[in-house]
């Protein structure tokens, strides 16, 4: 019978690794206490400090400068997309008009 994989939030990882780094309990008893293996623990307080330094990283920054720049173009895109699509409707309407006559359209308009 196997047993089924634990998955544990990043944020419940991080709260054990900074109790445990402010050392009020120990090791064991926090292990203990939430039901996991203690080098479990362990690994979680070294990759934590591993990556401590991101928090200070000017590249995060960057990174979502670049981000932000690129949603912005996207939406312009998508902006000019539906402006196009607008003229075309506009011009499908006006034509339908031309050759089917102004009430072509208000017989197939759904009814109030």
């Amino acid at each position: 019978m196997s047993r089924k994989r634990r998955n544990f939030s990043a944020k419940f990882k991080s709260d054990l690794a900074i109790e445990l780094l402010k050392g009020e309990k120990d090791l064991n008893t926090l292990a203990t206490e939430n039901n996991i293996q203690p080098n479990l623990l362990r690994n979680w307080k070294r990759e934590f400090l591993n990556n401590a330094s991101a928090v200070f990283d000017d590249k995060r920054e960057e990174n979502l400068k670049e981000k932000l720049v690129e949603e912005r173009k996207e939406k312009a895109e998508y902006a000019k997309k539906v402006g196009q699509l607008t003229l075309q409707v506009d011009w499908l309407k006006k034509k339908s008009e031309e050759i089917c006559g102004p009430d072509y359209e208000s017989k197939f308009s759904p009814k109030p």
